[in-house]
């Protein structure tokens, strides 16, 4: 999702609790990462692999002149004849230690077994951040975390799905820090700037 769409998406969502959670937990991500410089592990359950979050922090750590955004993916079923971008096995968890973060992204509830190693890794000096559907042992392991709930109160669908709100939280967390906007006028002249300085062409080159 490019910085047009996401500048969109939050307009769209102007009045909600989401960009500035969002806003909020990117922060807290980056806070984590780019002091400590230990570098950051990202982990999903076994049934949902945070493929694009990964793909996307990626890009953002690059955009940014931040490269300790840029993850570890770490999954389930990780084999050795993987790409060695994708043979980071569950076991790299076991090795966490003081001075990296752990980025869980959880829709369904963790098991047992990541629930443990996350709880380890923790124990072991790493700050543990979670984007998850709200599931209470996961947030007490959290250093910080965000509940992103699959349906609200009333068990209809929730106003946006996880997979929104990780392309929202990649976007902050490759942000330049800003003044942060008064009101509303401070913040559609942040959009207009920022769709203004995207549209524009090109220098000539010579």
């Amino acid at each position: 999702m490019d910085a047009v769409r996401v500048a969109l998406l939050r307009e769209v969502l102007a009045g909600t609790q989401w960009p500035a959670a969002t806003r909020q937990f990117a922060r807290a991500l980056r806070s984590s990462v780019v002091p400590q410089g230990g570098g950051l592990l990202l982990v999903g359950t076994e049934e949902y692999e945070p493929w694009h979050l990964a793909a996307h922090l990626a890009d953002e750590a690059a955009w940014s002149g931040q490269p300790g955004l840029a993850p570890t993916l770490v999954r389930h079923h990780a084999r050795p004849g993987d790409p060695a971008q994708l043979a980071v096995g569950l076991g790299r968890l076991e090795a966490a230690r003081r001075g990296e973060t752990l980025l869980v992204v959880a829709p369904e509830r963790p098991d047992a077994g990541l629930l443990e190693r996350v709880c380890d890794a923790r124990r072991a000096g790493a700050t543990v951040l979670a984007l998850d559907g709200g599931d209470p042992e996961m947030h007490g392991l959290a250093h910080e975390a965000l509940a992103v709930p699959a349906t609200d109160g009333d068990g209809r669908p929730a106003e946006i799905d996880i997979d929104t709100v990780q392309h929202l939280v990649s976007a902050a967390a490759g942000e330049n820090s800003l003044p942060a906007p008064r009101g509303r006028r401070g913040f559609r002249d942040r959009l207009s700037r920022l769709a203004d300085q995207l549209m524009s062409p090109p220098p000539p080159r010579w």
